[in-house]
């Protein structure tokens, strides 16, 4: 009986070991998970070449861009309205009609007051002719020294008085024809016409209606003159306003028509600035070409102002830009965004090499380079020596750049400018060698690389995170632009993978 009782301790021993082997195995496998390299925690993303737009949102309400306000320039009774909504009228197309018995009636007394005084431009003239042919022969009489002086002198008098009333009486028929003329138009105005060729908008007016013309004239048709081009008019805030220029393509859409993308193009940057609730925005007009009628006014468009666009250029993800292994701060400050020489120190070799120097010029060239750099390893070892003239300049470790340093350090606005400064003094011998032509080409690309906005990205190398410098270019909010030591398909590292709970 004694067998059978140590083959059981003998199984359960094995099955003991195999346990502890199993347990073994499983922790040394959640051990190796937890402590793998870094580099299998990176998430990563590519380099690719693509288009960059940089647009500008904004929305708005589509109009017309004429609409002519049409109201009455008398008073009176509607007596008909011969047009409703949405129809096309030609200019001077009678669209309305007041009463005009009134204004016949009042034409009628002017013409009768027109006729009294031309009757008394006649007697008028009658007594001129009898007081000259009186002072005619008192005239003669006086010669003769047949009357007294004082005869002829009345029979003077008289000619002139005659000769007066002729022109008051000339002056009342002038006065009688302006109001003849001024019922005339009152008549006239009763038909109310359109003033445009276009379509109605709107009617404010029935027949049997009232309308009362005195200090402000009322609004009865609105006539849009032409819908095939319209108008988009948007309010933009100043902070993005200095980007927009005439000329700039736009794309809108409308709730009518969610899935058809509309376009135009920037007409007008009005300087009337508004204010609300202390932001300011100014007016924008986008003129639009609407040949097929489909935007009807009143409508609301969300548009995108394109006021920068790159194509086929490097682009990045924006979470690139804004990642940073753990530990590598003072890597970041060294050639972070602020802007480290390297990426410049890279775009310069490939700026002149696109102005295809001679012997002479690339000769200047690589001395001047040599000067920087040496200049900037100075620097660096903490050795800089006093700037000569023509040096970088700037951002050393005298009182200047300590007390810089003590309020924050300039703006990064302000040390591209300085550098942009810096590395024209530092190449004026060179690009006294180029031409006029490779001149404007070189002074055109240096201001481009020094004043650009400068960042940092992590590649993924052999499963290391790797630096490097590079230049910004346009972004959209989602990818930007980027040029430097970086090429197509390169991973470049965009977050890192949490470990597993």
């Amino acid at each position: 009986m004694a067998r059978p009782a140590s083959a059981s301790r003998t199984l359960h021993r094995l099955l003991a070991l195999s346990a502890l082997v199993i347990v073994l195995a499983a922790s040394w496998w959640l051990w190796s998970g937890r402590t793998q390299s870094p580099a299998s925690g990176f998430r990563t993303g590519n380099v690719e070449r693509g288009d960059v737009r940089v647009v500008i949102s904004a929305t708005g309400t589509l109009r017309a861009t004429t609409t002519v306000a049409v109201g009455s320039q008398v008073s009176g009774q509607v007596k008909s309205v011969a047009v409703d909504f949405n129809d096309q009228v030609s200019k001077d197309h009678p669209i309305a009609m007041l009463d005009s018995a009134p204004f016949q009636t009042r034409l009628k007394q002017a013409q009768a007051d027109l006729a009294s005084a031309r009757a008394s431009v006649n007697e008028a003239k009658a007594t001129q002719r009898n007081a000259e042919a009186d002072y005619a022969r008192k005239s003669d009489l006086l010669a003769r020294q047949l009357i007294a002086r004082s005869d002829a002198d009345l029979a003077m008098a008289a000619r002139e008085q005659a000769s007066a009333r002729v022109a008051s009486a000339q002056a009342a028929v002038q006065q009688r024809q302006a109001g003849v003329d001024n019922a005339e138009l009152d008549v006239a105005y009763t038909v109310i016409r359109s003033p445009v060729d276009g379509v109605i908008l709107l009617r404010a007016v029935e027949p049997g209606q009232t309308v009362a013309a005195s200090f402000q004239t009322p609004v009865l048709f609105q006539i849009a003159e032409d819908l095939a081009q319209m108008q988009i008019d948007l309010s933009i805030d100043e902070a993005d306003v200095g980007q927009i220029k005439e000329g700039l393509p736009v794309s809108f859409t409308v709730d009518a028509f969610p899935d058809r993308q509309f376009a135009g193009e920037v007409k007008q940057v009005r300087l009337s600035a508004t204010s609300n609730s202390n932001v300011v925005s100014y007016p924008v007009v986008v003129q639009v070409d609407n040949a097929d009628q489909s935007l009807l006014p009143g409508m609301t468009a969300s548009a995108e102002i394109v006021v920068s666009r790159r194509d086929g250029v490097l682009r990045v993800p924006n979470a690139a830009l804004r990642f940073t292994p753990p530990g590598q701060d003072a890597a970041v400050s060294a050639t972070g965004a602020s802007g480290g020489r390297g990426g410049l120190m890279q775009d310069l070799p490939r700026v002149a090499d696109a102005l295809k120097l001679d012997a002479t010029q690339r000769a200047a060239f690589d001395m001047a380079m040599e000067g920087v750099l040496e200049r900037a390893a100075a620097r660096t070892a903490g050795r800089a020596p006093a700037a000569p003239p023509g040096g970088m300049g700037g951002g050393g470790r005298g009182p200047s750049g300590q007390a810089a340093a003590a309020s924050g350090g300039p703006s990064p606005e302000a040390m591209r400018q300085r550098m942009a400064e810096a590395m024209e003094r530092n190449f004026v011998e060179f690009r006294a060698s180029l031409s006029d032509e490779q001149q404007t080409t070189w002074d055109a690309e240096l201001r481009a690389i020094s004043t650009a906005r400068r960042g940092t990205l992590w590649k993924l190398v052999d499963g290391q995170p790797q630096s490097v410098a590079v230049r910004l270019g346009a972004s959209d909010g989602t990818v930007t632009e980027v040029n430097g030591d970086i090429a197509e398909g390169d991973a470049v590292i965009i977050g890192q993978e949490r470990p597993a709970a």
